[in-house]
């Protein structure tokens, strides 16, 4: 089974499970797989708005429903969460609508939000809408990306998979460097992990 074919049958499954557990490496691929004719934009677009709005709408229900039993178990996550929490006091709705675009807090703001009690039929409508924004933005600007990726490789039409393979790897190295470093810090945490306001004094 030839690479095209695998990218055609497979790149719409690959664009929703990915965007679901984040993905933005995804959906850049996925715009790129566009712009040369494997992929529909549109199609894209949409798979990558359901994906990312289930995603995040599930870990709003988990931090709601049973936040502190999680952050027992990941406590390598209360600054972030912190910062997260933070930024919801100062900018309340734009942050539900714009966390998708923050490096660092993206993963666990929906799950410091849930944690923070704000309702469902608030978050919902906001999630919503940050959801399409990122699908259209960020698929839209890596289907344009294509087009400089067409013209540099011109001379060499056959590379242009491999340079979107290449991308996919530095983005799946990317992913298991921070899943490794989140687990050394879990385990060279101590058992009882202080309180912030204990860190700071």
């Amino acid at each position: 089974m030839s690479l095209h074919h695998l990218v055609e049958t497979y790149g719409y499954w690959a664009v929703l499970l990915g965007t679901f557990f984040e993905g933005e490496t995804v959906l850049v691929l996925a715009g790129l797989a566009a712009h040369h004719g494997y992929l529909s934009l549109p199609w894209v677009m949409v798979t990558a708005f359901v994906g990312s709005l289930a995603g995040d709408q599930t870990w709003f229900l988990i931090g709601t429903r049973w936040g502190p039993r999680v952050i027992e178990k990941r406590p390598v996550w209360k600054r972030r969460i912190k910062r997260a929490r933070e930024l919801l006091q100062r900018r309340g709705k734009l942050l539900m609508v714009g966390f998708r675009f923050l490096y660092g807090v993206r993963s666990v703001t929906p799950f410091a939000i849930g944690m923070s009690g704000v309702p469902t039929r608030v978050f919902t409508p906001l999630n919503t809408i940050g959801a399409a924004i990122w699908a259209v933005g960020l698929g839209g600007a890596s289907y344009l990306l294509g087009e400089a990726m067409k013209l540099a490789l011109a001379r060499a039409h056959h590379y242009e998979l491999y340079a979107m393979l290449l991308i996919a790897a530095g983005g799946f190295a990317l992913w298991i460097w921070s899943y490794v470093r989140d687990r050394r810090k879990r385990r060279n945490s101590p058992s009882s992990v202080p309180d912030d306001s204990e860190q700071e004094t």
